[in-house]
């Protein structure tokens, strides 16, 4: 993956094991309320990380900036590319349009986001989150947005045939806080949410938070601001040539949580499918052709 592809939260990730210890907590400062950690002056932010100025300088160039103003200028454009509605998207799209058929530049997009996502994702961190999804000593509360709901009523659905003991919450809806009195100490809150991060779904994750509940989230490439709270965070990248943003690598995600979790009490899983293809039987809910 190209440099220019990488966010500045990218490059901090791949450093991080190359880092002094004085840069590394420079590193994870800045990581802890990024990106508004580095839009101050260099100064401020040495002393927000309790380090000196000479390492935040030594840093800035390790991640492959000639100095703290080129660092800063691309931690605003990265801002300003978070803070993008659909019609400011597109026109960025359409000035620098390539040639070829949508069907060719889209396709290309998706998957080169999903090479980048996959090579940034931590294998024993995800297999970690899918035996959490998995333990049904938990309960598995699933939360969608405006967009995400799709994604989150997709696993949500699979998830119920799947095991027991699962809520779905719409973090939109205004009787969210409802589904949270019977949340308890080491349950399980799988948290969808991109840019244009939602009020609702940050005050819901820090609400669960506050109760001692496990959080995976699963977010853009630039994080919302749930990952601070998150046991597990899965970020995707998100751009295609539209003016609305890619959900493809999200699903491929949630599709792989799906087939590993289904894996892990096959014979549980097994048996709810079996009882489950009986009640469409005897409610003909599909047509047979034999």
């Amino acid at each position: 993956m190209s440099e220019e592809m990488l966010t500045i939260s990218d490059r901090i990730q791949h450093k991080l094991d190359d880092l002094t210890r004085a840069e590394r907590q420079l590193a994870l400062s800045i990581l802890e309320n990024y990106p508004a950690s580095g839009l101050g002056p260099l100064t401020a932010l040495a002393k927000d990380a309790d380090v000196s100025v000479p390492t935040v300088a030594r840093m800035v160039q390790k991640l492959g900036y000639k100095g703290y103003p080129e660092f800063q200028a691309e931690l605003r454009e990265e801002l300003r590319a978070k803070a993008k509605n659909p019609i400011a998207k597109h026109d960025t799209w359409a000035e620098a349009a390539p040639s070829g058929h949508m069907l060719n530049r889209f396709t290309e997009a998706v998957i080169d986001n999903i090479r980048h996502t996959l090579g940034q994702i931590d294998p024993i961190a995800f297999d970690a989150s899918c035996d959490l999804a998995g333990d049904t000593d938990r309960h598995l509360y699933i939360v969608g947005g405006r967009i995400t709901h799709t994604l989150a009523e997709y696993l949500f659905l699979h998830m119920q045939v799947i095991r027991p003991n699962l809520t779905h919450v719409q973090s939109t809806s205004n009787s969210w806080p409802h589904y949270l009195l019977n949340a308890q100490e080491g349950d399980v809150f799988i948290i969808f949410d991109v840019r244009r991060y939602e009020n609702n779904t940050l005050k819901l994750a820090e609400m669960a938070h506050a109760r001692g509940a496990k959080i995976i989230l699963f977010t853009d490439q630039w994080r919302s601001p749930v990952h601070q709270l998150a046991t597990h965070s899965f970020s995707s990248r998100i751009v295609v040539p539209s003016a609305w943003d890619s959900a493809a690598t999200t699903m491929l995600l949630v599709e792989t949580m799906i087939a590993a979790v289904q894996n892990l009490h096959w014979e549980e899983t097994k048996e709810r499918m079996e009882e489950l293809e009986d009640m469409f039987d005897q409610t003909r809910l599909f047509r047979k052709f034999t």
